[in-house]
């Protein structure tokens, strides 16, 4: 038996599937936060961890050719926020040529010596409000996708 991946018209999406889409992600109120619809297909093995498992589960049973608009919960999605993810930091902690502003992004050293990003939700002389918190946390997201083929593969 072969390794190489087939292309299979009768497959559906499921495990043991490389997906090849379209997507674009939008929130409750129609702004599109991201696609690329327009540009090449993406593809991923189901299970792979590519894809979050709450818009892992609305592909399965699709198949090539199909497009749907799915509205994801928060609950299946980036979740709700935390209010413990949001932090107060010493403003003595930047650097003071640092222009701080609401909404800024930066990257922040977590204990496992990873990059955490966090935005700017507020600041003062002595300390800088983040929430590191997914931008997308709270919202429902409207996931519209397209199959365009699907090939069996192996996951090992």
């Amino acid at each position: 038996m072969s390794d190489a991946p087939r292309e299979d018209m009768n497959v559906s999406v499921g495990d043991g599937t490389r997906v090849f889409l379209n997507f674009s992600l939008a929130i409750e109120d129609g702004a599109e936060v991201d696609s690329n619809f327009g540009g090449e297909a993406v593809s991923f093995a189901i299970g792979d961890g590519s894809l979050l498992p709450g818009f892992e589960r609305r592909l399965t049973g699709m198949q090539a050719g199909e497009r749907k608009l799915f509205q994801v919960p928060p609950e299946d999605a980036f979740g709700q926020p935390n209010e413990n993810n949001v932090q107060r930091v010493p403003r003595k902690g930047f650097d003071d040529e640092f222009e701080l502003e609401l909404g800024l992004v930066c990257s922040f050293a977590d204990a496992a010596g990873g990059e955490l990003p966090g935005m700017v939700i507020a600041f003062d002389e002595t300390e800088v409000t983040v929430d590191f918190n997914h931008p997308l946390a709270g919202h429902t997201i409207l996931f519209d996708v397209q199959i365009h083929r699907l090939e069996a593969v192996e996951l090992h």
